[in-house]
């Protein structure tokens, strides 16, 4: 796996696409969003990027997004999302697709706030053609079916009339139940074993099945996995804050890039991970 300190120096006439997941942001930890705000910098100095793919987790918690939307002109300018809308729609006016996924921790993501940058909220499974292969995207969460208790909370938080009973609770109420279902997620996770954790061998084959490869994140166990004979298992890493306690911490993320030859144009493009670093 290569790795660098800057997309932009891994060929940028040829980066068609870039995937990314397992962020994490908040404002209690502005390493990650400076990396991201990094990395959108990169995005819009590659010449010939299409599309930007958020597959899951892009916030540490997300409550709704009206927690944003209803603040005042004020309130919005000193926010820590602010700077993040600004570079996003400055991509999308570029030319560049973004496309956003749910992931566990931000479920309650909705089009109202990816519309503030032209974003567009897709849905998993998704599916992306990358030259003659056809990629199954997905968060990832769904094929840990070895966890039985989170795959019930899932399926619980997933339908239109839970969500549809905590967007109506007032913000505060929102921000007390994400902390103890946090709270409760750490302390439950500390007690169980670590395959558990990670996907399950028949729930990747059965997802697998109609495509030529799957493309996942969740796990933040990047890797690339032979899931059969001739299928792989790509895994995006999460979003790393490294010498944390240094004056100049450094930021670690396993990214995918669909790249092409403009010679060769889409037919023959490839995917690969790469490691994507960043000084704060």
């Amino acid at each position: 796996m290569q790795s660098f300190n800057h997309l932009i120096t891994t060929r940028p006439h040829e980066v068609r696409q870039v995937l990314i997941s397992d962020l994490h942001l908040s404002p209690e930890e502005p390493a990650l969003v400076q990396a991201f705000l990094a990395l959108l910098d990169d995005c819009l100095a590659l010449p010939t990027l299409k599309r930007l793919f958020i597959l899951g987790d892009w916030f540490d918690v997300w409550i709704g997004d009206d927690a944003y939307l209803t603040l005042s002109e004020d309130a919005r300018q000193n926010h820590w999302l602010t700077p993040l809308i600004v570079k996003l729609k400055k991509l999308r006016v570029a030319g560049c697709e973004i496309l956003v996924m749910h992931g566990n921790r931000d479920f309650l993501l909705g089009q109202p706030f990816c519309s503030l940058f032209g974003g567009e909220l897709i849905y998993e499974p998704y599916y992306l053609t990358v030259g003659q292969q056809n990629y199954r995207l997905e968060h990832g969460d769904a094929l840990c079916t070895d966890d039985k208790k989170y795959q019930f909370f899932r399926k619980m938080m997933r339908n239109r009339l839970t969500q549809w009973y905590l967007l109506n609770k007032s913000l505060t109420k929102r921000l007390a139940i994400a902390d103890k279902l946090r709270q409760k997620s750490q302390q439950n996770n500390a007690n169980k074993a670590a395959y558990i954790m990670d996907v399950n061998e028949d729930a990747v084959i059965q997802a697998i099945a109609d495509s030529d490869a799957l493309l996942h994140g969740h796990t933040h166990r990047p890797a690339i996995h032979q899931a059969t004979t001739d299928k792989k298992r790509y895994v995006l890493g999460d979003w790393r804050v490294l010498d944390k306690d240094s004056r100049q911490p450094k930021v670690s993320a396993v990214i995918g890039a669909v790249t092409s030859d403009g010679d060769t144009g889409d037919n023959a493009a490839e995917f690969e991970l790469i490691e994507f670093k960043m000084t704060v």
